[in-house]
């Protein structure tokens, strides 16, 4: 009887855990450019489309992030600090007040020359 008590708390708890989701993660804007995502056919010419493009860094990783279709959404500033969840291909974070979701289209770890720099004082 107690094994089976344990068995199931052990299995509730287990169950708790696994639905609160992914946890967000802290990051940075590192970059931001405009790249083709596509073309709209007018009567006389083709007029291609813009999406933003972004790199956010967390820890030791740089995410290359894309907008999902073209919109007139604004820019996100440089620097700016946000808290992300990784959802499969796509990236959830808020930011200017904002819900905003993107396509994860590249990862890359952060080589050692990328970190902070190194202090210029001698250690003593």
């Amino acid at each position: 009887m107690k094994k089976s008590l344990a068995l199931l708390a052990t299995v509730l708890l287990n169950t708790a855990i696994a639905s609160a989701g992914p946890k967000p993660q802290p990051g940075t804007i590192l970059s931001q450019t405009s790249v083709a995502c596509g073309a709209k056919k007018s009567k006389k010419q083709d007029i291609h489309l813009l999406c933003q493009q972004y790199v956010v860094r967390s820890g030791t990783t740089d995410y290359t992030i894309r907008q999902p279709k073209p919109s007139d959404q604004a820019l996100i500033p440089l620097n700016t600090a946000v808290q992300f969840t990784l959802d499969k291909s796509k990236m959830k974070f808020k930011a200017n007040g904002k819900s905003l979701e993107f396509l994860v289209v590249g990862q890359t770890a952060v080589s050692s020359a990328a970190g902070p720099p190194a202090s210029s004082a001698p250690n003593r």
